[in-house]
């Protein structure tokens, strides 16, 4: 089986791509809790033209006072 060098997600540093890895496709578990928490966080977002609906805007700020 050939093995194959892939870029990190996270840190971007060149890795062997091992698919009994626990934390594939990152190159360690720190860069994959890394990842985890960015999504916990909300960090990654899916761009969009359509500005908020004032409803939307109001639901995010009863949110944020939880």
């Amino acid at each position: 089986m050939k093995t194959a060098l892939v870029k990190c997600p996270h840190c971007k540093t060149m890795h062997t791509y091992d698919l009994e890895s626990s934390f594939r496709p990152f190159c360690s578990e720190r860069c994959k809790l890394l990842d985890l928490g960015a999504w916990a966080e909300m960090s990654y977002r899916i761009p969009t033209n359509e500005a908020p609906s004032d409803e939307d805007l109001m639901e995010a700020l009863k949110e944020d006072k939880e």
